[in-house]
Order: structure tokens, then sequence, then C-alpha cells
């Protein structure tokens, strides 16, 4: 798999008016992370049919949203598709009037640019499979262009996804359905370890919120060694395993109930059930 990293850092590149259809937790993520590096609210519109939703955006950004697509998407030369695959195409639907001369990037899990591109009738699309940590601006997201896409548009891109955390691009789009079961689908792993870790440290005598502290804390400090490191994680981990200790005795129970190959067939199911969505509601 051949991947173009790139700095997390914001770009330089001016952003200009930006529209999100849909503005659930992922456009929130954004949008909050766009605010904070300084756009400006007016340079942003949302339309969301969910009224607390609105509420919330209103509460939390100043932001008005619209219950639907009208005219004032046309000032928008970024449209932000952050919808459930399931209403992707009704919604492309609704707007596609108001967005023929705007760059598209969508958050949606599965749906394929090939859709994206007949429901609106334009090339220049960009597919981000972002993650949850981008709420609290440590996302990681992975970003394929179509080839319309040119070197400015993608710099636009850029800095939008940028606000949320780090990015890489990928050159293949089928790649995008890997990153959705490692990055996008990947917060929840760590939260069921998490759990899972909370839970055996309360049977062993910890409180649940001196367990829960344990267990994070350990995410957070593995997380970035590893980050840190130029070595890889089966040398990190060899480098905490003493045979015949207590990381070893851990280690060869897991290797006996075979969680490792149990999780890797997990990752290939989130894999496979990103292509299903593009199957299923793409086209």
């Amino acid at each position: 798999m051949s991947l173009n990293t790139a700095a997390s850092s914001p770009s330089s590149t001016a952003l200009p008016t930006i529209a999100f259809i849909g503005g659930g937790n992922m456009a929130s993520a954004i949008i909050g992370g766009l605010i904070r590096q300084g756009h400006p609210v007016g340079q942003i519109e949302v339309v969301e049919p969910f009224e607390p939703t609105r509420a919330a955006l209103l509460q939390n950004y100043g932001l008005t949203a619209q219950p639907a697509s009208d005219p004032a998407l046309q000032r928008a030369s970024i449209v932000v598709w952050a919808v459930k695959p399931q209403t992707f195409k009704d919604a492309a639907g609704e707007a596609k009037a108001h967005t023929q001369s705007a760059l598209h990037l969508s958050v949606a899990a599965g749906i394929r640019s090939d859709s994206i591109a007949q429901w609106l009738s334009s090339e220049r699309i960009v597919r981000t499979m972002p993650n949850t940590p981008a709420l609290v601006g440590k996302g990681m997201s992975a970003l394929y262009a179509r080839a319309a896409v040119s070197a400015d548009e993608r710099a636009q891109v850029e800095a939008i996804m940028a606000s949320t955390g780090e990015f890489l691009w990928v050159d293949n789009e089928k790649q995008l359905d890997a990153v959705t079961a490692l990055s996008g689908s990947g917060p929840a792993y760590v939260f069921y370890f998490l759990e899972a870790m909370t839970r055996a440290g309360t049977a062993m005598g910890l409180s649940e919120a001196q367990a829960h502290q344990l267990a994070v804390g350990t995410f957070v400090g593995a997380s970035e060694l590893a980050r840190r490191s130029d070595e890889p994680p089966a040398v990190l981990r060899q480098r905490v395993t003493s045979k015949g200790g207590t990381t070893y005795a851990a280690l060869q129970s897991m290797e006996a109930a075979g969680v490792g190959p149990a999780f890797e067939r997990a990752m290939e199911a989130a894999r496979q059930r990103a292509d299903e969505l593009g199957n299923e509601f793409g086209g």
C-alpha cells in the first residue's frame, strides 16, 4: 500500500466559505476545529434537518443551520458531506442545484466517489475517512482525491482536515475501506479494550475510577511511545516482556485465546462492511 503522508499543521491556504450537509458529530468536530483556527462563523453554512442538532450548533458555535438545502449554499466553494450513507443520495438530490461550482468533500463511510460524482454531476470530489478523536483535535484521517481535483483544491482540503488532527493521502480509493476498518472504526476498538481493562482492574480490587485512570493513562503513554519511537510495535512489546514474568503470562494467555487472529478477523469484517455500504447505498 502506497501512502502519501502530509504534515498535520494548518495550511496557509485561505479558507473559503464552506457548507456542511449534515451537522452531526463529525461535522461539528470539523466546524469546531475551523473556528478554533480563526475561520469566520459567517463563512460557514450548515444544512441539518434534525432540530436538536441545529440547536446544539447554535449554542456551541453561534451557527444558524438551515433545515433544508436552499440557495444560500451557492456561495460555498467547498461542500462537506457529513451525512449517513443511507441518506447521501437523497441529500445530494436536494442540494445539487445549489452546489454545481463547489468542490465536494465526503466524510460518509463506504460511499464511493463514482456514486457521488453521478449524484452531483461533478468530478471535483475528495473522500476522507476521519475518526471521532477529531472531536478533541486528535483525529486521524485518510484522503482520496479524484483526478479532477487540483493541487490548490487538495491544499484547501488539507487545511480543513488539519483542524481535526493528522491526515494522509491514499492513491487508491479502495484503500479507504481498509482505512475505515483500521482508523475509522479504530477508536471503538480502543474503548473496547479500555472497558475490559477497567473491568479486570475493578475485579482485582481497584476502584472503577482508579482502574479507568490507569487504563486510559497506559493507552495514552504507550501510543505516544510508539509515535516517538523508530522501532516497530513488536520490538517495543518485547522490551516489556520478560520470559516468565507478568507481561509474558498475560500475553501467553491472549495468544492461547487467539486474541490476535480474532482481532484481525474483526478488522476484516469492518472492511467488508465498508465495501458493502458502497454496494447498498451507492449507484
